[in-house]
């Protein structure tokens, strides 16, 4: 059966906003958590941006929820060795139910080392070549690697959970679709198209899970939540490569001059009718979903939590994926 989960938003909220607002989520019945991995916020309205391993360790001691980070990159601000303990620890202290989402990251995030950044190619062969690290290590053996883009050396993990966290891999295109079905055990994305995960199905050749999300503007008028979604969201609407290629929030706040508030209006539900909220989230179900996460934007998080517990989940019917 279909499930749905609440999307923390570490560009949002701080640490102790995320962990009460995890806590609500499970009180208002949804059934899982993913929680974004940034450096900085989209833009400055945004406002936040906490270290995402800290507060999965917070997290994992204040709910009974699995936890997908949506997403990690590993290939440029931090080692996959690294990350591949951070993901460990996380799968201990979860008692085994956290995934480790990954994609290829955005400029906004991965940049402020100084690294170049590259084309899509190369950020794809650079996350296939981190996650094989991560795999080795997870396996409990000292691991020494020499590859093309990561070099580990007489590197061993000693704090491991039973079983190696699943890695589900995120896409936005057919390439990085293909990629995902290759290297994954599940499958990422933000948009309710079929086709995509049908690709990621076919190159995975067996029926592996597949994770969606979305946003949302409750309030009490829609005028107020395409207000509230405006000002801090624009960025959901900026088109093509922007959002991997714009290095600082900055940038982010020159680009959404160009979106307009109907723009927010016509993408995403806003206001108090659930009619919108419960037909979006039918596109994802219907586009074959198994996993379907709802961020709610803005500071009005209890009034939400309300909304959907008693408005809008029980008017969607509970129903196998598309796929299945």
């Amino acid at each position: 059966m279909v499930s749905f989960g609440y999307f923390l938003s570490c560009e949002e909220f701080g640490p102790r906003e995320l962990v009460r607002q995890a806590k609500m989520a499970e009180a208002a019945g949804f059934e899982r958590l993913w929680i974004s991995d940034h450096f900085h916020p989209w833009n400055a309205e945004q406002g936040h941006s906490p270290f995402v391993w800290s507060v999965i360790g917070a997290l994992s001691e204040a709910t009974t929820l699995p936890i997908t980070t949506a997403v990690t990159c590993p290939t440029f601000r931090i080692h996959p060795a690294v990350i591949a303990q951070a993901a460990a620890t996380a799968a201990v202290q979860l008692d085994g139910r956290f995934v480790l989402g990954v994609g290829s990251g955005e400029a906004l995030n991965e940049h402020i080392l100084g690294d170049h950044w590259p084309s899509a190619d190369v950020r794809l062969a650079k996350l296939e070549e981190a996650v094989e690290v991560i795999r080795a290590l997870h396996r409990g053996d000292e691991v020494t690697y020499h590859g093309k883009h990561y070099t580990v050396e007489n590197a061993r993990i000693y704090t491991l959970p039973e079983k190696p966290p699943p890695i589900y891999v995120s896409g936005f295109g057919p390439k990085a679709a293909r990629l995902a079905g290759r290297i994954g055990d599940g499958f990422m994305c933000v948009m309710p198209d079929a086709d995509l995960l049908k690709t990621f199905r076919a190159a995975a050749g067996v029926d592996l899970p597949a994770q969606s999300g979305m946003k949302v503007c409750h309030a009490p008028t829609e005028e107020q939540a395409v207000a509230t979604a405006h000002r801090i969201w624009p960025n959901e609407q900026l088109p093509g490569e922007l959002a991997q290629i714009l290095p600082t929030p900055r940038h982010f706040e020159q680009a959404a001059q160009l979106v307009k508030p109907e723009m927010m209006a016509d993408a995403l539900p806003c206001g108090p009718d659930p009619e919108p909220y419960v037909s979006a989230v039918r596109q994802y179900v219907d586009a074959g979903y198994d996993e379907v996460y709802i961020q709610q934007i803005g500071p009005d998080q209890e009034a939400f939590f309300e909304f959907w517990q008693h408005q809008v989940r029980p008017q969607i019917p509970d129903r196998t994926p598309a796929h299945a």
